[in-house]
């Protein structure tokens, strides 16, 4: 079966509760991130900053995760996001316990200062 070809056509196959959180997850990103593009990577919603890697999403049976792929961002924002943290570069999440917005808009910020430094090198 093909994946999904758009960010719309991801979130609209959704149950409406995952759907709900992650557009308000999306929306939240695009805030942070109004210069990235939005893309379809792995078979997720994905953000591109200048052509690199922001941030993934996606939503499986019983909790969200939220991709920030960033080892350093993991490390800085570490407490903060201790609760949340399943793997290297994952934060899991559920529908009723979202990541809040607020860390959500630092992660982004994060990752668009390391792209930054990344691309002047």
């Amino acid at each position: 079966m093909a994946g999904p070809t758009s960010v719309d056509d991801y979130l609209a196959a959704l149950p409406e509760e995952s759907r709900a959180v992650l557009a308000e997850l999306r929306t939240t990103i695009k805030a942070a991130a109004p210069e990235a593009t939005e893309t379809i990577s792995y078979q997720m919603p994905a953000f591109k900053d200048h052509g690199r890697f922001l941030v993934s999403y996606a939503a499986f049976k019983d909790h969200c995760s939220l991709f920030p792929a960033s080892k350093a961002v993991m490390e800085s924002l570490g407490e903060e996001l201790k609760r949340y943290v399943s793997g290297k570069g994952t934060l899991r999440f559920t529908v009723d316990k979202p990541i809040p917005s607020a860390l959500v808009t630092r992660i982004v910020k994060a990752r668009i200062e390391e792209n930054e430094v990344i691309r002047r090198r």
